[in-house]
């Protein structure tokens, strides 16, 4: 019972969405009526601005690295404790809150990844960070950035194939709630983001 209560406390940790209340607390608006309709740190950027937008990012972050940090203390294993972690990234990306509905996960992906590879995860950041300043494309950076995980994870965990699956797994999801944006690229439709220095 107490991993079944783990699990269910991971998603609905994950499911707690901050963008939208932050936004409605703050500005007293739904985020989803407005740019591109998601809860995420992006949307919420380029709506209300970073002010708004830094605060979600850390708060979505910390969704997917406090079931992690949460597993460690009960001392589960890392299998479980990454089924914990994914129970909080599908809760963000459908949350119960939201009717099923939610945000595209890189965040709190990101927040798993810090607490279970975090070397991986911080070349896989460099990566997106690259890639956001060069072509301002958020959903490239988060694309790539997925993409090399597990060549990161094969360089500095050899022969652990489950750590591999794991950043497979993430990168497959990532695919799948930015396949949207992969049509817009595609198509090169896809909006830029405009860096807070750049904003007049």
């Amino acid at each position: 019972m107490e991993k079944i209560f783990y699990f269910i406390l991971s998603y609905l940790i994950g499911s707690i969405p901050f963008g939208y209340l932050l936004c409605k607390t703050v500005k007293g608006i739904d985020i989803r009526k407005y740019g591109s309709g998601n809860i995420g740190a992006t949307n919420v950027y380029r709506v209300c601005g970073w002010k708004l937008g830094f605060p979600v990012l850390i708060f979505d972050i910390l969704k997917g690295f406090f079931p992690v940090f949460l597993g460690k203390i009960l001392k589960y294993s890392i299998p479980l404790i990454f089924v914990g972690g994914l129970f909080s990234i599908v809760g963000h990306s459908f949350s119960i809150f939201l009717k099923g509905k939610g945000g595209k996960g890189v965040a709190t992906s990101f927040g798993v990844l810090v607490g279970l590879l975090p070397l991986p995860a911080l070349f896989s950041f460099l990566i997106w960070l690259i890639v956001v300043l060069t072509t301002r494309f958020v959903s490239l950076g988060s694309i790539l950035g997925s993409f090399f995980l597990p060549i990161f994870v094969i360089y500095f965990y050899t022969d652990n194939r489950f750590l591999f699956s794991i950043s497979v797994l993430i990168f497959v999801f990532i695919i799948f709630t930015h396949r949207e944006n992969i049509k817009r690229l595609l198509k090169r439709k896809e909006n830029r983001i405009t860096l807070p220095w750049e904003k007049k």
